[in-house]
């Protein structure tokens, strides 16, 4: 087999690709990161949401927030239900296993006699760790969930995800391990294998419904577009917002839409771009005291001092993710059904962004429904491959999310106020303790929550027969073409409990699984 993969964005040779923290510039960086905006919406108060996505050799997985996080069992059983054959936790778990190399570092064995244990892997490619930093902050937040009946969960991508823990990270020592670290780069100077970067896919080329090749130019609209054929299939793997928008600027797509975009219409899809789903989320803010927080080791020289115990491979911030602590749980005790995830952190964030620490010493709790049912779309602005789509999540549209949301939102504000965290709690900055009712309580969410950075679904995978805005079947496939399948995000039929880069990845590996078996 002879692949060519092509990719928009440069190589990952930045240092902050590497370094965890550096999430903070390259969640900014217009150089790795297409920066896209969601439109105004009412769940938004009228504000266009940053919605960054990795333009870099390793895609999201160069730029996320390192969380590896599988999903609640039940998530990917509702995938099997909805028709699509091979695609259940058990059909899963396998390929779940085959791609992770787990480092667990508590005190629970996950080997058996020198064997893997049933639920984790052990000899794949991905390293995941448990995070090894330790503070107090943290230990206090653990502390005040437990004793609100949260248990400490010491694997929540074995038996049960339920319950308060530290993050498991795709990181190995000091490093981040992205997808292209983890499986390109060990494959790179294979002969069958040639990597193309800063090449733009402009369209994907079609003879009698069948997928042939595609063209792309190098890093501008003005260089000269070149063409490359296949022998086999053209593999779309551009993630829930490039995939439907690559698909409709070939043609692939709601009739009605590419024509009024002037776009000649190949083959009438309607799925295409639909079911947008993301976990929209809201972080409230703290004052501590009697701790030391990241934020005051980010200034100064206190954070010359970090960026010399990093390089020196002691403690560091500069090791840290976003999140350092997730919390599984529910929104009503009658249901219990693990619709709710809470994060927190050690670090404050100016206006609750994840970009600028506040100076002062802080913590944040975040919050947001799991399984949201608010959908929106991804929808072609012009025919210019160049052209940023339109993205519209439409947040908080279901008034079950907003119900949801405003739960987490208490509980959170519970474990902030509970004596367990007292000791380093001063008082709650954002939103406020004099904000309690529902209607401010939603009124917040609206003003401030911002994407978790989940997007997936609009390509949706599901018989056609039975979805109308099913767009590949259970084998990824487009329908109503041939040689042209889609793997990535954008397939989910609904959205996991889960940061979904875990699941992303099992996707690739069974994708993979399944385009040799068709060979």
């Amino acid at each position: 087999h002879k692949v060519c993969l092509l990719e928009a964005g440069p190589k990952d040779l930045s240092p902050f690709i590497h370094i965890p923290a550096g999430f903070t510039k390259t969640i900014t960086d217009k150089r790795v990161n297409w920066l896209y905006q969601t439109e105004p919406s009412w769940g938004t108060n009228g504000r266009s949401i940053p919605t960054p996505r990795g333009k870099v050799i390793g895609g999201s997985s160069s730029i996320n927030g390192l969380v590896f996080n599988r999903g609640n069992r039940d998530d990917f059983n509702y995938w099997a239900q909805k028709g699509n054959n091979g695609w259940s936790y058990d059909d899963l778990l396998p390929f779940f296993r085959k791609l992770e190399n787990y480092n667990p570092t508590s005190s629970i064995d996950y080997l058996d006699d020198g064997k893997e244990s049933f639920f984790r892997g052990t000899r794949g490619e991905l390293t995941v760790a448990d995070l090894r930093w330790r503070d107090p902050l943290c230990e206090a937040f653990i502390a005040a969930a437990e004793s609100l009946g949260i248990p400490k969960n010491y694997d929540y991508n074995g038996f049960n995800q339920e319950g308060v823990s530290y993050v498991q990270r795709t990181t190995k020592g000091r490093f981040r391990v992205s997808s292209a670290q983890a499986f390109l780069k060990p494959a790179k100077n294979r002969k069958n294998l040639h990597v193309i970067s800063s090449a733009l896919v402009t369209t994907i080329v079609l003879k009698d419904r069948k997928a042939v090749g595609v063209k792309f130019k190098k890093a501008s609209r003005n260089n000269r577009e070149k063409t490359i054929y296949c022998d086999r299939e053209v593999i779309i793997s551009c993630g829930a917002i490039n995939s439907p928008q690559l698909l409709q600027i070939s043609g692939i797509g709601p009739g009605s839409l590419l024509s009024s975009k002037g776009i000649r219409v190949q083959h009438d899809l309607f799925g295409v771009g639909e079911n947008l789903r993301d976990h929209f989320g809201t972080r409230l803010t703290a004052r501590a005291k009697n701790v030391r927080t990241v934020n005051e080791s980010s200034h100064g020289l206190r954070l010359f001092r970090e960026i010399l115990n990093y390089g020196l491979g002691r403690k560091s911030i500069l090791e840290l993710g976003p999140t350092l602590v997730y919390c599984f749980w529910h929104s009503d005790e009658r249901v219990k059904n693990n619709d709710l995830q809470i994060t927190f952190t050690p670090a404050s964030y100016a206006k609750g962004q994840q970009a600028k620490l506040d100076k002062e010493p802080g913590f944040s709790i975040a919050t947001w429904p799991q399984r949201p049912e608010s959908s929106g779309w991804v929808r072609v602005k012009s025919a210019d491959p160049f052209d940023k789509p339109v993205i519209q999540p439409n947040y908080l549209s279901s008034e079950k999310d907003q119900r949801v949301l405003i739960s987490g939102i208490k509980l959170s504000r519970k474990i902030m106020n509970n004596s367990a965290l007292a000791k380093y709690f001063s008082h709650e900055v954002y939103p406020g303790e004099h904000i309690y009712s529902e209607e401010e309580l939603l009124e917040v969410a609206r003003n401030r929550s911002t994407t978790t950075y989940h997007v997936m679904g609009t390509c949706r995978m599901a018989p056609l027969e039975r979805d109308s805005t099913a767009v590949v079947d259970e084998k990824l496939r487009v329908y109503g073409l041939s040689n042209l399948r889609v793997i990535d995000a954008s397939v989910m039929p609904m959205i996991p409990s889960a940061n979904i880069n875990a699941a992303v990845l099992a996707i690739a590996e069974k994708g993979a699984h399944m385009i040799l078996s068709d060979s």
